[in-house]
């Protein structure tokens, strides 16, 4: 925990928020729901968990069929698609709120951002004009893009076409 701790110090984070849908983990169990936010606390970082966000998102199988063809991956074509939905846009609300107070960091199971849906939720307040940065290690922060073939709608839903 030192270490994460150290990274979001360094990148001047004042609050984690956790997308995860499942808040829990087997094999780090310091990441926890239950333990994080007071040992994020001893750093003075405070903890969100924002289910809203989550992955982990299912299309039903009587759906019409996806506008998101860009991703090949499955579950990220779901949660493409489950962006488009009034509960993400709540909670993308209230990350955006919160982000506009304190600096933030989004926080998933997934390392590797272009391996987790944070990828979306990025492109999302990318094309609302927000900076994201990826804290990939001490010292090592990437400015996001907006991922390639994204195209954000009237209603402000992005849309991934192949």
């Amino acid at each position: 925990m030192a270490a994460f701790g150290a990274l979001l110090s360094e990148a001047e984070v004042r609050v984690v928020v956790d997308v995860r849908s499942i808040p829990r983990s087997r094999t780090n169990p310091q990441f926890n729901i239950d333990s994080l936010p007071g040992s994020l606390a001893e750093f003075g970082v405070g903890y969100q968990h924002m289910p809203d966000l989550g992955g982990r998102r299912h299309r039903p199988r009587s759906a019409p069929p996806s506008p998101n063809t860009f991703w090949r991956n499955e579950s990220f074509r779901s949660f493409a698609d489950y962006a488009g939905t009034d509960e993400f846009s709540v909670g993308l609300a209230r990350l955006r709120d919160l982000a506009h107070r304190s600096r933030c960091a989004i926080m998933c199971s997934e390392a590797l951002w272009w391996r987790c849906h944070r990828r979306i939720i990025s492109d999302y307040l990318l094309s609302e004009g927000l900076e994201v940065l990826h804290i990939m290690g001490s010292r090592k922060v990437d400015r996001a893009v907006l991922t390639p073939n994204a195209r954000r709608l009237a209603n402000g839903m992005l849309v991934y076409p192949a």
